[in-house]
Formats: structure tokens, sequence, C-alpha cells
């Protein structure tokens, strides 16, 4: 009887598995990079040339808004949770300890979803505006372009609590950074990758204060007393550092170069280059910048199909901060 029970109860799970698995497939297959082509033909001009005025005014936005998608997407899927303020019945993501104070660029999607909504009103969603603006960001510094997978729909909730499970922490081990990613069917390669989005942009000193001061030997001392001029051990949590010490405004491989040279700034950049399996991803990085933007480009589409509402779910926001 017991056997008789662990079969059926074995059957169920794996009919389960395939339910969803075929679900999972139903929803990539009705995402397609012509999904406006029809509905809003001028939609991805409208938005690369505003991405391309914000990156003009601020190189540094380029990584602001790279990085809201990756923090959309890790948190009930690319639906653009997100950019929903706080309200009766949504507890913002944007105030989660990962997020709060250090996000940015917000204002940017705004705009573009203005300009969108002028030439297509409620054609567009902000999903897929974050996956389109996080592509185009990445070309405006120099990064590889990709064929950006469109058809999400929004959210009309967001969980403050699943960004605080799902996100990872500015202290994580390599073993928690792996956790994070595989919750998101994301793997190790595509944990290295991907991080290599920390080739632009800067990091608060409040962020990467312990990593100077602690007893950690994975760091460059040189890079160490550069970085300590800036973050000293009490005050200036605002302070700002660039994540590439050599080029912080380009996308490029430099990140990995640094990482090998025990410079990375967050201890969970220098965490893929600390004796593990990762090392050997970094060094083909650090020394094969090609490989590193086709794998890129690779990982943003695979991130950006993480459960996407498509089809009849969700709504198409007419602003990207409040539901309808």
């Amino acid at each position: 009887m017991a056997s008789l029970a662990y079969l059926a109860s074995s059957s169920t799970l794996v009919l389960l598995l395939l339910i969803s698995n075929n679900n999972f497939i139903e929803s990539q297959a009705q995402l397609s990079p012509s999904f406006y082509d029809q509905t809003c033909p001028y939609a991805l001009l409208t938005i690369q040339a505003a991405v391309r005025t914000a990156v003009s005014r601020e190189s540094r936005m380029a990584a602001s808004l790279l990085r809201l998608h990756f923090h959309d997407c890790f948190v009930q899927g690319c639906d653009a949770s997100l950019l929903l303020n706080e309200g009766p019945s949504i507890t913002s993501e944007k105030t989660a300890f990962q997020n709060d104070g250090s996000l940015r660029g917000f204002e940017v999607i705004d705009a573009v979803k203005s300009r969108v909504e002028s030439i297509c009103p409620g054609v567009v969603s902000c999903a897929d505006i974050l996956a389109v603006v996080a592509r185009d960001a990445t070309v405006a510094v120099g990064g590889p372009s990709w064929p950006v997978r469109l058809g999400r729909r929004d959210s009309a909730t967001a969980s403050r609590a699943l960004a605080e499970a799902n996100l990872p922490r500015a202290t994580a081990t390599l073993d928690e950074l792996r956790a994070n990613f595989q919750n998101q069917n994301l793997n190790e390669r595509d944990l290295v990758v991907l991080s290599g989005a920390h080739t632009i942009g800067q990091a608060t000193c409040g962020v990467f204060r312990s990593r100077l001061y602690n007893n950690n030997s994975n760091i460059d001392e040189g890079f160490r007393a550069l970085r300590r001029r800036d973050c000293p051990i009490n005050g200036g949590d605002g302070n700002l550092a660039p994540l590439d010490l050599v080029t912080p405004n380009t996308f490029d491989n430099n990140y990995y170069v640094n990482l090998v040279a025990r410079k990375g700034l967050l201890q969970t950049d220098q965490e893929l280059f600390n004796g593990s399996s990762t090392d050997r991803i970094v060094i083909e990085y650090s020394r094969n910048e090609e490989a590193f933007r086709t794998d890129f480009a690779a990982a943003m589409l695979k991130m950006g199909d993480i459960r996407p509402l498509v089809g009849s779910a969700g709504q198409i926001r007419r602003i990207c901060s409040a539901p309808n």
C-alpha cells in the first residue's frame, strides 16, 4: 500500500511539473520582439531616444536603469511590480532594504511611459518598458544589444516581503548568491555574467565599508587604501565610488579584470573570485570580452523571461507607479 501511495503521489508530482513546465513554455511563446509592430510601431524608437537623452545627461543613469529591470524580475517575475508606490493595498518593493535609498531612475521610466502613452495609449506595458530600457541603457554605454522579447503585462500588486527574500544582499556569500539565482532558474554562469553589469555604475560607502575595514584578506591593499580615502570608518555613508575602477562609464570586461586583481568594490562581487568554481568563469571573461558580451546578452534575454504575465493576465498600467 505504501509503495502504491508513493507511486500515486510521484505520478501526481510529475503531472504537476509537466503542467507547470507547459505553462512556462506557453507564456514564453507569447513573447516576441515584434509584439508591438502593428499596435505601436514607434514604441521602441521612442524608448530608445528617451534613454539616450537620459544617459547623455548623466552617464551613471545607464547602470541605474539596467538595475531596475534586474530588481523587478527577481520579485514576482518581470511584471513591473517594482515600480508601484506604496498604497492601501500595496506594500511597495521600493521600500525593501535592498532597494530603499539605492534604486534610482524612476523618473526616467515615468518620462518614457508618458511619451509612449502619448502615441499609443494603453498599449505598451511598464514591464516591457523596463526590459527595453535595460537593453537601450546598456547599448548607450557601449554594451551589446539583443532582441528584447515583448508582450509582458503589468502586475497590480507588489511584495516588499518577496523583494527582501529574493534579492541578493550586500553581504551575501557565494552560496547565497547561487541560491538567489537558482530560485529564478538562473545558473552559475548566469550569476557571473549578469554580475558583470557592475562594469558600470557606482555604489555608496555604506554598502562597501565593511569590505574595507574588516579582516578580509581577499582585497588588494592598495585598492583598500584608495577606497578608504572617500569612505571613512565613520560617516560618509552616501559617498560614491565606481564599481569598475578603470572604466566606470563604459560597458567592457574590466569588472572581471578587477576581480582577478582582488579589486572588486563589493564583497558580493569579489565572492565570484574567491577560490570557488566561479573563478574559472571570471578568468574566462577577464580574458575574452567578446564572450562576456555575447553571454551577457543571452543571460539578459533569459532573465527577461522570468514568469511574465501574458495574454489576459495582469493589466497595462496607464502610469507605472500605480495600478489602474
